[in-house]
């Protein structure tokens, strides 16, 4: 059995958190599909990422479920088209309603079938959105406890930490960043390097101090920011 689930979306920050958590114990990694526009990109590349040594011992295979938010979020959402906001726009402009909420319901639910009793989520300091604050994640944890009949924790391991503190974890713990897929509209396993998660992955690497081993299709759009490398 497991220690802990960890939802893994293939991004450095849940790829980093499934490292880190196999130094403490037995993980299961869980993909959530939920029909977005970079899916087919992130699951290419999470096997691969699981197949590193990083993840050798103490990692179980990936699971792989899916929660339609299609009727959610229609075509013409930037999500589902593909389509994000631009380089430099705030985190706000990119918040899915509710997905925390249903990823980790999905996830709760096999925990307790499996008898999983913690599950971990990766968002980070400054995180903007409601789903992702301490009162929701223990309260989501009491409501699935009590639903499924089955004691289930919620943690958020680097919700103190910003973006470099966790690039220089996972340097530490030997993470092959060049595996991880942290972009809205990728191609071909290429960032696509005008997104605002990518813009937050360029200046995560420039302020940790490690040479950023991304492909990016494009150069930043700031005429003095982080180039790809």
């Amino acid at each position: 059995m497991a220690d802990v689930a960890v939802l893994l979306s293939g991004g450095l920050d849940s790829a980093v958190l499934v490292a880190h958590a196999a130094r403490a114990g037995t993980v299961q990694p869980i993909y959530v599909s939920a029909g977005l526009a970079w899916e087919t990109e992130e699951r290419a590349l999470v096997e691969r990422l699981l197949g590193a040594p990083p993840f050798a011992l103490r990692v179980l295979p990936l699971v792989r479920l899916a929660v339609d938010a299609t009727d959610l979020y229609p075509d013409t959402h930037w999500a589902r088209r593909g389509t994000p906001p631009a380089y430099d726009t705030p985190d706000e402009d990119v918040y899915l309603p509710g997905r925390n909420v249903l990823l980790l319901s999905k996830a709760g639910v096999l925990c307790a079938l499996r008898g999983i009793p913690r599950v971990a989520i990766g968002p980070l300091a400054g995180n903007p959105f409601p789903d992702a604050t301490p009162e929701f994640l223990a309260a989501m944890g009491k409501a699935l406890s009590l639903g499924l009949g089955h004691r289930l924790v919620i943690d958020a391991p680097f919700s103190a930490m910003h973006k470099e503190a966790v690039i220089r974890l996972g340097a530490s713990l030997g993470v092959p960043f060049e595996l991880t897929l942290s972009c809205m509209q990728p191609s071909g396993g290429r960032h696509c390097g005008l997104c605002s998660k990518c813009r937050e992955r360029r200046d995560g690497f420039a302020a940790a101090g490690i040479r950023d081993p991304t492909e990016y299709a494009a150069a930043s759009p700031r005429q003095d920011g982080p180039r790809s490398s």
